[in-house]
Formats: structure tokens, C-alpha cells, sequence
């Protein structure tokens, strides 16, 4: 019973610290710089990103419940390091990348959510292997959005000096008119 106990918490918790991260940020469409880039051609439709995250963070919430509940499993402290430590790299990478534009770091930024995540899955196969295959379809979801960041980066190498609310052909003359 106390993995539910665990779960009313982590679930939660874990969802509205992503949904909080990625408003703050002001993330996908309808942010006027990210408007602006040049996309992949396999970019999905916004509304996409807002269903995948809510069902990722929910898996990622239970996973959290099953580390927790693991109490006295060997490993248990190294595989909850590790969790921690690619949860809190996942809501760093809104910002970086929506709010600082940052598309190159937020490129490493998810490489390293992918090493941590894979090593904390592989470790906790041995203490909890249902919680390690919910840590799929995040890999997963985790390689397609490193493609989509690389994509992105590549095709917008200025992506950091680019104007918030998109460029403009306008140019001003100097007394401040057009």
C-alpha cells in the first residue's frame, strides 16, 4: 500500500513541476522565437507535445513511487541519484532551450537526460523491472526530441540572435522612423 501512498505524491508532483517548467519557459508554439525557427519536416503538431509530456511525466511520476518504495534493494540510492538528477535536467531543458534559446546546450542538455536515463532503466531492472520499463517510451520520446533539437539546431545555427517575436525585414533609419 505504500506505493500508492508514494504515487498520490510523486505523480503530481512530478507532472506540475513539468507543466510549471515548460510555462515558464513559455515552450512550444505560439512563442514568437521558437515561431520563427525553421522546423524539421517530421515535426509533430504542437498539441502532440502536450499529450506526450502529460502521459511521460505520469509514467515518470510511478517510476519515482517504485524507486522510492524500493527501501533497503541494493542500488536503490544510485538509480534515485541518477533519476533525480536526468528529472531535474529534463525541466532545466525548457528554459535553456524556449526561454534562452539555447539550442546547441539544450542539444547536450538531452544527450545527457538520455545517459542518465538509460543508466538509472539498466540499474533499475535489477531492483524494479516494471518501474525500468516504464522508462521506455520516455528513451524513446527522449531520442525523438534529441533528433527534433539536433534538426532544429542545425537548421537555425543563428537560433540565438534571433529577435523574440521573430525577424523582420524592417529597417529603422537613425532618426527611429522606417
Amino acid at each position: 500500500m505504500s506505493y500508492l501512498r508514494y504515487a498520490l505524491v510523486t505523480v503530481p508532483l512530478v507532472v506540475l513541476l513539468g507543466i510549471l517548467s515548460g510555462r515558464l519557459a513559455g515552450s512550444g508554439y505560439g512563442n514568437p522565437w521558437f515561431d520563427a525557427l525553421e522546423k524539421p519536416a517530421f515535426m509533430p503538431p504542437g498539441w502532440l507535445f502536450g499529450v506526450a509530456w502529460t502521459i511521460l511525466y505520469i509514467l515518470l511520476g510511478l517510476v519515482l513511487a517504485s524507486i522510492l518504495h524500493a527501501r533497503g534493494a541494493g542500488g536503490r540510492g544510485l538509480v534515485l541519484g541518477l533519476f533525480i538528477a536526468q528529472l531535474l535536467l529534463n525541466y532545466c531543458w525548457s528554459p535553456l532551450f524556449f526561454a534562452l534559446h539555447q539550442t546547441v546546450s539544450a542539444l547536450v542538455v538531452i544527450l545527457a537526460m538520455i545517459g542518465l536515463s538509460a543508466a538509472a532503466s539498466a540499474l533499475l531492472w535489477r531492483i524494479r523491472k516494471p518501474a525500468a520499463l516504464l522508462m521506455l517510451p520516455y528513451l524513446t520520446w527522449l531520442g525523438f526530441a534529441a533528433a527534433l533539437t539536433f534538426e532544429v539546431a542545425r537548421l537555425n545555427p543563428e537560433a540565438a540572435e534571433l529577435v523574440q517575436g521573430g525577424s523582420s525585414s524592417d529597417i529603422i533609419d537613425e532618426t527611429g522612423g522606417h
